[in-house]
């Protein structure tokens, strides 16, 4: 680390008579791995290059497992962790001072682990430099509240609100069901305005007690930074008002399932702006090129945006979720949708990640296929009017299809990494086979007794 930026980290933890520091490392899941270390030993361990992790923290399933794969190293060896010091904030919710830090991995080379979420989204706007563009993103988070469940056996069940009573019905844009828990939101905006996350509007959605939050638009990797960070700003939030929260893709029967909407465009380095726009408000080629990269790649990067079995629950026509990837303008039935919006914000919203993906990874695969259309030059198809919910199997309908068209696409590979992409799918493979030991209640209630 250079003495600048050391410098620079000795003043803000003094400044703020921070004790601990929290070292936060986004795993394959978007799960928040890494150290906590006294302030001195954080500074020293910056000399010392003694902030380490074991690579194979990459190679965890969300149950916790490890898997082996032909490309990880089976001894295990440490990586190195090295803070960005952008990221750097207060953790609001505790008492003492204590401050948390995104790292970034690298080897004991200094060569980036390409394994790493972070790293990946990190490669895929390199790329999109090397062509002097930048892509520009916005991400929308839904999730939803649900009462304290301690048995998994149990259906999850809204929470009991200022009424004392739980909501019964679904309340879209109500603004007096938000009201009703004021008080974890109250938090949960200090929370956000204490570690600078630029949260935008908040809307209750479909769902009962089910919240969307919008960020402000502006660099992948720091609104992939912020929504790591609020995701787990909202968790304990509502866990300190005997709550939870959980972005799950669908974790109630019966109600609408939870996404992470990303609105994305590109623009031009050199400062000339927008570039899916011409002047007078019209469509570029480049940028049907982006939606025709999206509409031929995201079905093959499903993993990366619908990660867990729970997820292709969510993708459903009943419950206003997308099932393929048409497009069209101010249409919300189609997986690609375009907003009605001026030049200089003209931009297509992905609204097929469920909010139960990794930030790093959604964002970075979504720009990713939109890369691959622009360079490959391809066409998207005609824009739909009125309800894309007719027969359609572009996308994949469970996690085991998922994996396998993802392992069959040599572009995505390219783009997003060979070794990552065989991990990844090792990862998933993992998964599917732990959920698969497991009898659900559906089983017992329905076959039990009748087959």
């Amino acid at each position: 680390m250079a003495m600048a930026e050391l410098d620079g980290f000795k003043t803000w933890l003094a400044e703020r008579r921070v004790g601990e520091v929290e070292c936060l490392v986004p795993d394959l899941s978007g799960i928040p791995r890494g150290k906590i270390l006294p302030s001195s030993k954080f500074l020293q361990s910056q000399v010392d290059r003694s902030l380490r992790l074991p690579e194979a923290v990459f190679t965890q399933t969300v149950t916790g497992d490890f898997v082996d794969t032909p490309v990880t190293d089976p001894s295990e060896p440490d990586i190195i962790l090295v803070p960005d010091i952008r990221t750097l904030r207060i953790v609001p919710w505790y008492a003492e001072p204590t401050a948390q830090v995104i790292n970034d991995a690298l080897h004991r080379d200094n060569r980036p682990v390409r394994l790493a979420p972070r790293q990946v989204l990190r490669h895929v706007l390199e790329l999109y430099k090397a062509k002097g563009w930048r892509a520009v993103v916005a991400p929308e988070l839904e999730f939803f509240l649900v009462a304290k469940n301690t048995d998994p056996d149990y259906p999850l069940a809204p929470p009991i609100g200022r009424s004392g009573r739980p909501e019964s019905g679904r309340q879209s844009y109500g603004i007096d069901a938000v009201n009703e828990f004021d008080p974890i939101f109250e938090d949960v905006y200090r929370y956000c305005e204490a570690q600078e996350l630029d949260v935008d509007t908040l809307i209750h959605e479909a769902g009962a007690a089910q919240v969307e939050i919008n960020f402000m638009h502006g660099d992948p990797l720091e609104m992939a930074d912020q929504a790591f960070l609020f995701k787990r700003t909202v968790r304990q939030a509502a866990l300190r008002h005997g709550v939870y929260a959980t972005f799950m893709a669908k974790p109630i029967e019966q109600q609408p399932g939870s996404a992470m909407h990303i609105h994305q465009s590109v623009e031009a380095v050199d400062g000339s702006g927008n570039l899916f726009s011409t002047a007078d408000g019209g469509h570029t080629p480049l940028f049907l090129a982006h939606i025709a990269g999206l509409q031929a790649f995201l079905p093959k990067g499903m993993p990366l945006l619908a990660p867990n079995v729970n997820s292709y629950r969510r993708l459903s026509r009943v419950w206003m979720a997308p099932i393929n990837v048409q497009w069209g303008e101010e249409n919300r039935t189609t997986g690609l949708r375009v907003p009605d919006a001026g030049p200089a914000a003209r931009r297509v919203e992905n609204r097929l990640p469920g909010a139960d993906a990794n930030p790093y990874l959604a964002i970075a695969l979504s720009l990713a296929c939109g890369y691959l259309g622009m360079v490959q030059g391809l066409k998207p198809t005609t824009p739909v009017n009125g309800s894309a919910y007719g027969p359609d199997g572009s996308l994949p309908r469970h996690l085991p299809d998922a994996t396998e068209r993802l392992a069959g696409c040599r572009e995505l590979k390219e783009v997003l990494g060979e070794d990552f992409v065989t991990v990844l799918i090792a990862v998933k493979q993992a998964e599917w086979d732990a959920y698969q030991q497991v009898i659900s209640a559906w089983e017992r209630e329905h076959l039990l007794l009748n087959v």
